[in-house]
């Protein structure tokens, strides 16, 4: 989301599990997993620190693009799609721009 950078220090596992009362066992996976992706590096006795950004455009361009994607799915449904239908629609679209992109 864009809400850290490349050497901030993520919360504690016991901040996060207090902030949204969960499990903190989730906490610890999805830590570990992240510390798995190479995206934070945990230091003993001193804590989590965000080490890269994940792949893919920077955080503006995704909430830009997420904003834009919002408004079209309010269009598709105003025009009377329903979920399913607009799912199914993104995936067709997707399948065909990538087939078009190989030819």
């Amino acid at each position: 989301m864009g809400l850290l950078d490349v050497g901030d220090k993520l919360p504690t596992v016991k901040d996060v599990v207090a902030e949204v009362a969960i499990n903190p066992n989730t906490v610890m996976k999805a830590y570990w997993q992240l510390e798995h992706e190479g995206l934070v590096r945990g230091h003993q006795g001193v804590g989590t620190f965000v080490s890269r950004r994940p792949d893919g455009p920077p955080p503006g361009t995704q909430a830009r693009l997420a904003r834009s994607l919002a408004r079209w799915v309010e269009s598709a449904r105003s025009e009377g799609m329903d979920d399913e239908s607009i799912e199914s629609l993104v995936q067709t679209t997707l399948r065909s721009s990538s087939a078009e992109q190989l030819a």
